[in-house]
Formats: structure tokens, C-alpha cells, sequence
């Protein structure tokens, strides 16, 4: 018996050392190695020699006043893109649970901007609001409704809102997939005890719907919390953080520190920064959804 639990034991660690082993190489590792790089003043001209900086890097990104830009940038950014995701997929995610003719090809129809190429829909979308862009042609040349051409993608917040757009556009079609399949695993009985109470459309959604789906709900919301501070790819190709890296957002700044400035230290401590940001507000999203079910 002592001996075949050896052989179980054995058997055991010969099939989770290769994946540990991987997830060592490069997931623990890279992460010990980025913190140390925080704690150093590495550049272009230290890659060899990396002298120890302590906290000096983390005060650097603190006391940085385009470092609360970007910061901003990404909160309003999230703030904006995830209920707006949350609220149109599921509006969408609805209409489908009640459809039962050509619903497969209205999923397909309202999928597709999530399988279609970041770069390819930011493009699109800086020729649509371009200067001299599909839009200002037809508000100008076409309706007339304007007296000449809006420079949609020069300032902050108009930039910022051409990639809101563009996130919300995205998301809703991951939003609505994740929401169908939380609709569809409401028990019916609850509906038609409602129903029977003279409960109308909106306290069934209130009242039974919205509760079943509390679980998903909460999966949602920190999902696209993190995917909106990872926002990346739309800000660098449709603004690509102008003017003065006003639009950029804490993925753009840091990639700029880093690849353009050769601050790797700066980089590598904002990037704690930002994950301690995020473990906080997942933390807050947990506690709030706790308290509502309590």
C-alpha cells in the first residue's frame, strides 16, 4: 500500500512538474524580474549594469503630472466603456433569448466586431474621424451642417471619445454571448410565478432576472474592468496619445517610457502600479456585489 502511494505520489509530480516548470519559466519568473527591474534605474544606458534605485522609480511615476493624465484617461475610459458594453449587450442578449427565428444569424451578425482585427477597426475608425475623414465630408460637403472641417481626433476628450466608441462597438458582441448563456439557464418557473403575480416586464427583469445573473454579472464587470485598463492597440493607432500624449492611456505611456524614452525602471514600476490598482478594484467589485446579496 506504502508503496503504490509512492508510485501515485511520483506519477503525480511527473505530470505537474512540466506545466510547473513553464509556469515558472514564464509567469513567475518574468514577474520577480520586472519587480526588480522597478526597484533599478535601467535605461538604454544600463541595460549591463543596473544599479539599485530603491522607491526612486515608483516617486518618478507619482510625482509624474503626466502619469494622473493617463491615469484619468484610463478611469474614464472604463468608466464609460463597460457599462456601455454591460447594458447593450444585454439589452441585445434579451431580444435574443425571445427570438427564435434566424437567431443564430443574428448572434453571428452582432459577434462579428469582436473577431474583427483591433488594428483593422482602428484604422476605419481614424479614417472615419480623420481631419479630412468620412465624416466631416458628409456632416460638411454632404448635409452642410457644419462650416468647415472638426478635428475630431486633436483634442483630449473628443480623441478619447472616438476609442469609447470604438470599444463599445467591440465589446457588445462578447458582452451579449456571456449574458445569452446566463438568460438561458433561468429556471422558467420563476417567470411564470411572476407572471402570475401581475408582475410587469420590467420587475420580471428587476426582480428575477437580474438576480439570476448577479454571478455573470459580477464576471462581466471585472473582465472588461481589466481589459479597459489594458486598452492598448485603438488609443495607439487612432490618436497615438496626441496632442502631448494627452489621450494616451497607462498601456501607451508605458510602452512610450519604455520604447521611447528607454526608462524601463519607470516602466516596470508602473506596471505594479497599475495591477495594485486593479487588485483594489476588483477587491471593491467583490465587496459590492457581496453586500447586495447579503
Amino acid at each position: 500500500m506504502i508503496k503504490k502511494s509512492r508510485i501515485n505520489r511520483a506519477q503525480i509530480t511527473g505530470l505537474l512538474l512540466p506545466g510547473l516548470l513553464i509556469f515558472g519559466m514564464f509567469t513567475v519568473y518574468p514577474i520577480i524580474r520586472l519587480f526588480w527591474m522597478s526597484l533599478c534605474d535601467m535605461s538604454f544606458s544600463s541595460m549591463l549594469i543596473q544599479p539599485f534605485a530603491g522607491l526612486m522609480n515608483y516617486r518618478e511615476v507619482f510625482h509624474d503630472p503626466t502619469f494622473w493624465t493617463v491615469f484619468v484617461n484610463s478611469i474614464f475610459y472604463t468608466l464609460v466603456t463597460v457599462p456601455g458594453q454591460m447594458a447593450l449587450g444585454l439589452f441585445i442578449a434579451i431580444l435574443l433569448n425571445g427570438i427564435r427565428r434566424f437567431s443564430v444569424t443574428f448572434r453571428v451578425i452582432n459577434y462579428l466586431p469582436v473577431v474583427t482585427s483591433w488594428v483593422i477597426a482602428s484604422l476605419v475608425f481614424r479614417y472615419i474621424f480623420n481631419t479630412e475623414g468620412l465624416l466631416n465630408y458628409f456632416l460638411w460637403k454632404i448635409l452642410g451642417v457644419t462650416s468647415g472641417n472638426i478635428r475630431w481626433l486633436d483634442t483630449r476628450w473628443s480623441g478619447l471619445s472616438v476609442a469609447m466608441v470604438l470599444g463599445i462597438w467591440k465589446g457588445i458582441g462578447w458582452n451579449m454571448v456571456i449574458f445569452l448563456a446566463a438568460l438561458q439557464q433561468v429556471p422558467q418557473d420563476l417567470y411564470e410565478a411572476a407572471e402570475i403575480d401581475g408582475c410587469s416586464a420590467w420587475k420580471k427583469f428587476v426582480n428575477v432576472t437580474l438576480p439570476a445573473i448577479r454571478g455573470t454579472i459580477l464576471f462581466a464587470l471585472i473582465e472588461l474592468t481589466i481589459g479597459g485598463f489594458n486598452v492598448f492597440t485603438s488609443i495607439k493607432m487612432i490618436t497615438g496619445g496626441k496632442p502631448a500624449h494627452q489621450t494616451d492611456t497607462l498601456l501607451t505611456w508605458m510602452y512610450y517610457k519604455a520604447f521611447s524614452t528607454g526608462k524601463f525602471g519607470y516602466a516596470a514600476a508602473l506596471s505594479f502600479v497599475m495591477a495594485f490598482s486593479l487588485g483594489l478594484l476588483a477587491i471593491v467589485q467583490f465587496r459590492m456585489m457581496r453586500s447586495r446579496d447579503a
